[in-house]
């Protein structure tokens, strides 16, 4: 393997890195950590597109959101699958499917609130920072199931 490729492999490694470890701290709930895999210093070039949300613009706007979700999700976690990685000089694209798991506050005499399973192709696009890769912006859309067609070929027009 020539010096090129083994670059571009050790750059690869370090974006699916990046990546798991943005899914992880929200897992944790560690808005800290979530804030850390960001651009720093990216006020209005950030942006962040939850699944049937508005474009999110801007650092602060879009670590609000997460701050917001962590505080109405007790329990959340995702396995990613189709991971595919895409790279171009200091930006790199990361798609995949975030299988989700996840559950709202507990209802009353329950350890956890009614756990949901939700399906969601999410883009994340990295840039190349002198502290590592950080998220640029983040896309993630709802897929549909084939249930979900059924009832929609059911409505009436």
């Amino acid at each position: 393997m020539n010096e090129e490729h083994a670059q571009a492999a050790a750059d690869i490694a370090e974006v699916e890195a990046a990546n798991t470890a943005f899914y992880e701290a929200m897992e944790r709930g560690d808005l800290e950590a979530l804030s850390g895999s960001w651009l720093p210093g990216e006020d209005l070039t950030v942006s962040c597109v939850h699944p049937g949300w508005p474009v999110l613009t801007g650092r602060g706007e879009v670590l609000r959101s997460y701050a917001l979700i962590m505080a109405n999700t007790e329990y959340i976690q995702f396995f990613l699958t189709d991971v595919n990685i895409a790279m171009t000089g200091d930006t790199a694209l990361v798609t995949c499917t975030e299988n989700i798991l996840s559950g709202g506050p507990a209802e009353e005499g329950n350890a956890l609130g009614p756990l949901v399973g939700q399906l969601v192709v999410a883009t994340n696009v990295f840039r190349r920072t002198p502290d590592g890769w950080k998220l640029w912006s983040h896309h993630g859309s709802p897929v549909l199931t084939e249930s979900d067609e059924d009832d929609d070929e059911e409505m009436p027009s």
